[in-house]
């Protein structure tokens, strides 16, 4: 394992970490962001289930290039439909190792937008 997937991990289980204590019995909006996609889930943790999901993949969406901010808008609104759905109102926002910043964040404020509280 390089150094930078090792730096990678260690990011996510701090932030995880940190969630745990904050989630109080809340569900977690997980991101994933890749260099071309980028998806989104809602985690039942005390269940161990996906509640719902979304992803820039998706052929609903009808987005041509899935690695753009305009993207992850669309999959935050998608994510923010579903959930409302499932009867999901409040989630903890899990950006794992990723920086609070561009496709994240204009994932985060889509789903808010669309009605999710976090």
């Amino acid at each position: 394992m390089s150094n930078a997937n090792i730096l990678f991990e260690r990011r996510q289980k701090r932030t995880r970490g940190r969630l745990r204590k904050l989630a109080q019995n809340r569900p977690r909006l997980s991101v994933f962001r890749s260099s071309r996609h980028i998806h989104a889930q809602i985690i039942d943790d005390s269940q161990g289930r996906t509640v719902a999901a979304a992803s820039s993949l998706e052929k609903a969406l009808k987005i041509k290039k899935g690695s753009d901010v305009e993207a992850a808008r669309a999959v935050g609104q998608l994510i923010a439909e579903r959930a409302l759905k499932a009867g999901v109102e409040q989630v903890v926002f899990d950006r794992g190792a990723y920086l609070y910043h561009g496709r994240v964040k204009a994932l985060a404020e889509s789903a808010r937008e669309g009605g999710l509280g976090f």
